[in-house]
């Protein structure tokens, strides 16, 4: 084991893996396939509800909203509305959720480079297990 992934093990906490660990509801929360998805499409700078939807292809309105709530909730994603008819909403990472998206970035940059394996990967297994 690499010194790297040695250190990131130690810094997970002894109690992230206990079924209680107060950390695991809100991960729980946070990384959603959508969840992930709004704070990497976040990571440019703000946008409105509209401009997220489009965005972030094959989410629902009802399931984005949902997540936004969750990220702000968490203290992730900040919800500015602008007094006016009707009201603009528009929605941007807080500080705590930019700390975040450096990494989350990473690992997604990670699965872009790696998709042709992982592909291969998931053919392999398919191909080598019995049928259901």
């Amino acid at each position: 084991m690499s010194d790297e992934l040695q250190s990131a093990y130690r810094l997970l906490a002894g109690d992230t893996f206990e079924a209680r660990c107060p950390s695991r509801p809100i991960a729980d929360q946070v990384m959603t396939r959508w969840g992930t998805l709004i704070v990497a499409a976040l990571i440019t700078g703000p946008h409105r509800f509209s401009a997220l939807h489009q965005r972030i292809g094959g989410i629902s309105q009802k399931m984005l909203s949902q997540n936004l709530k969750a990220l702000a909730r968490a203290g992730l994603v900040h919800r500015h509305v602008e007094a006016t008819t009707p009201p603009q909403v528009t929605y941007s990472l807080t500080e705590l959720g930019q700390s975040m998206a450096e990494p989350l970035c990473g690992l997604l940059t990670w699965f872009g480079a790696h998709t042709d394996e992982l592909l291969a990967a998931q053919q392999r297994y398919d191909d080598n297990s019995p049928p259901s």
